[in-house]
């Protein structure tokens, strides 16, 4: 059954407004995927906080023209579905990846990243970036390593101060 002029608007309507809000988003071509497979991708990628949507591509192009982002035609000419990350620029991009490894029938066929098209191969690099969370944690490390190096030096002396003076003690 066709959908009425009202709820095409309202989707477009909602695209926009996911768009507005993503930090990232990834094109998959989901043909061949079995309804288990699909519920069991949504699943996954709503645990991560993403949003997955089959849209039309009609409304999509809507969209797409709108926010002034170029994408191949070819691109447009699959049945598509949308990830789209609204925490991580990586994250939409990592779950698909993985998810993909194991189903041959999801293909990831671009993306979008700061409101511009990016290929394929440029999702599969930027799924292999480590999330935001590990990048601070790095950092973290990186700049206390420093300090706790010193605290341990700093300690090494005062515990052998004290290992000389047991030592005195002991001898007496």
């Amino acid at each position: 059954m066709p959908k009425s002029k009202d709820t095409k608007e309202k989707l477009v309507a909602g695209l926009f407004e996911d768009f507005d809000k993503a930090k990232s988003a990834v094109l998959v071509d989901y043909k061949g995927l079995k309804v288990k497979e699909s519920e069991e991708l949504r699943k996954a990628l709503r645990n991560e906080s993403i949003s997955f949507r089959v849209v039309k591509n009609s409304l999509l192009k809507i969209v797409l023209k709108e926010k002034k982002i170029e994408v191949d035609q070819e691109v447009l000419d699959k049945p598509l579905a949308l990830a789209i990350g609204f925490q991580d620029e990586a994250v939409p991009a990592k779950a698909i990846n993985d998810y993909a490894k194991n189903h041959e029938a999801l293909e990831i066929v671009g993306g979008i990243l700061e409101n511009e098209f990016i290929s394929e191969s440029k999702v599969k690099q930027l799924a292999m970036l480590p999330s935001r969370q590990e990048l601070q944690a790095k950092l973290l490390g990186t700049i206390s390593a420093p300090m706790s190096g010193f605290v341990n030096v700093a300690a090494g002396n005062i515990r052998g101060l004290i290992n000389v003076i047991r030592a005195k003690a002991e001898a007496k």
